[in-house]
């Protein structure tokens, strides 16, 4: 998914400093990247837009590459029209018609994909400086929590929100992102999501169509002609986006046509708590806290296996449809279905829909949204991939 910025917003956007991606001067001095490295896994960040830039891991040869898509310098994220990688919100994925009922009172968004606001509208979570609070590059659990102070009426939603976004290396390849909000005034909606485009092959190796995916969901939220759910749920069973058994990506997904690929969420099924397979540590995952499977992937040319755990109970899967010509890391051209992205999140306008979870946040009722990525070869994959690599 792409931004688009409305040219009747100029004078808005730049009260902000911030014009079509240009930014004042300060904070472009105060951008920096940070490392993570634990065993084979290395992990880069950068204080702009809390964004995931790179995660190098070796293949089942041995050999280390880079499986996130992304730019050379992280300068070049100011001006990303992709949101590669970056932390979305305050509300990720689409706003029908820009506007929400919230406790009697009618907000209206900055609207920034026609007439819908899109990752936050257009200068969301994604396009501003976060503060680094705790930065630990080595030993057992290396991490790095970035902060936000979103204040009421940023892109005409309601209320101060304090938003921190933690990434870390919780065990031999596992990652995990931890993304919580706390409202300090007034109830407003919260989804955050991390906009990593995935391509186990290597950000460089080209599409992604024979690559395996998994998704545990039964069901998922139909949209409109914008891409705007409708509020129904719909069954995969019979439709291109049955994944509930491991399909190659491109078998079907020529059959997308109005799309140019998969762009849909999907409802995580609830049985898949009891079968996690990550690993969770007990100081990240309460009591509560129900981690659920989303998702395996696996690029047989590499033999990298990603699988993902959540505690949301939506999933995002997209196929880069939408990337065109964009010129990347090591000068790489990016091109449609060059990547995949997995985003665990809340369903997409769940504030218009009160049939979908709710994610109104409240003083009283924090957000905190946890995702783990766990990382081996086809030798370790789980039971139905291993035989499918073959």
């Amino acid at each position: 998914m792409r931004k688009f910025l409305s040219v009747t917003l100029l004078c808005v956007v730049c009260a902000y400093g911030f014009v079509n991606g240009s930014i004042i001067k300060k904070e472009k001095d105060e951008i920096r990247v940070f490392e993570l490295k634990k065993g084979d896994l290395t992990l880069k960040v950068t204080n702009w837009g809390a964004t995931l830039v790179s995660l190098v891991l070796p293949d089942k040869y041995g050999k280390l590459g880079d499986i996130v898509l992304g730019y050379d310098s992280p300068e070049a994220y100011t001006n990303d029209t992709t949101y590669f990688g970056a932390t979305v919100g305050r509300v990720a994925n689409r706003i029908g018609g820009a506007e929400f009922t919230l406790n009697g009172i009618h907000y209206k968004l900055i609207a920034n994909e026609g007439n819908n606001t899109l990752h936050g509208g257009p200068r969301g979570f994604s396009d501003v400086l976060w503060k680094v609070v705790n930065y630990q590059r080595h030993g057992d659990t290396p991490k790095i929590k970035f902060t936000y102070h979103s204040f009421d009426g940023e892109e005409g939603f309601p209320g101060d929100l304090l938003v921190s976004v933690t990434y870390i290396l919780t065990e031999k390849s596992t990652l995990g992102i931890i993304m919580k909000a706390k409202a300090l005034n007034k109830a407003t909606p919260v989804n955050l999501v991390n906009h990593a485009y995935w391509n186990l092959g290597n950000h460089n190796s080209g599409n992604i169509l024979n690559q395996l995916v998994q998704i545990f969901a039964s069901e998922f939220t139909p949209v409109d002609d914008n891409l705007v759910p409708t509020g129904n749920f719909s069954s995969v069973k019979g439709t291109p986006y049955d994944f509930l058994k491991p399909q190659v990506v491109g078998s079907r997904i020529d059959q997308l046509l109005e799309t140019n690929g998969y762009d849909i969420n999907y409802v995580l099924d609830k049985n898949n708590v009891k079968d996690i397979i990550i690993n969770v540590p007990h100081k990240i995952k309460k009591h509560d806290d129900e981690i659920r499977i989303a998702a395996i992937v696996m690029d047989k040319s590499s033999g990298r296996v990603m699988e993902i755990a959540t505690n949301q109970p939506g999933l995002q899967f997209y196929t880069a449809n939408s990337v065109k010509n964009e010129k990347g890391k090591e000068g790489y051209v990016y091109q449609p279905r060059s990547a995949l992205c997995l985003e665990t999140q809340a369903f997409p306008d769940s504030v218009n829909h009160p049939n979908f979870p709710s994610t109104i946040v409240t003083p009283e009722k924090p957000y905190k949204h946890i995702v783990f990525f766990k990382f081996s070869t086809d030798d370790d994959a789980p039971r139905g991939f291993s035989q499918l690599s073959l």
